[in-house]
């Protein structure tokens, strides 16, 4: 039970350091973003070791459809708003679909070609 107490708070202390970068940095990025720059870095850097947050992540990830509720009824409470604002996320949706399909193909593209270089 300890295990999981600390694992939940490592998470919410990187949610809480998210947060306040999004209040003094004054940038159009969600403290979401954030959140997620920090654990990739700590991760990564070994400065948090996976271990230390692996089972509580799991569960979240296990459960993360329960997540969703309070967003989704929320949009449900929106539809007047959502319906004026329809084509502009149509078009949104479309063109950023299109532009990660290019962008993750050249990506795949790059790593194919330097991988065929490299066996030469």
């Amino acid at each position: 039970m300890v295990k999981y107490i600390k694992q939940i708070s490592i998470i919410l202390g990187i949610c809480l350091m998210a947060e306040l970068l999004e209040y003094y940095i004054s940038l159009p990025i969600a403290a979401s973003i954030y959140g997620l720059i920090l654990m990739l870095l700590a991760l990564t850097t070994k400065l948090l070791p996976l271990e230390e947050v692996q089972d509580t992540a799991d569960f979240l990830l296990s459960n993360i459809a329960l997540l969703f509720i309070p967003p989704t009824v929320g949009m449900m409470n929106g539809v007047e708003i959502m319906k004026q604002m329809a084509l502009p996320l149509l078009v949104i949706c479309i063109v950023t679909t299109l532009l990660i399909m290019g962008v993750t193909g050249l990506v795949s593209q790059m790593i194919l070609r330097k991988g065929k270089k490299e066996e030469a």
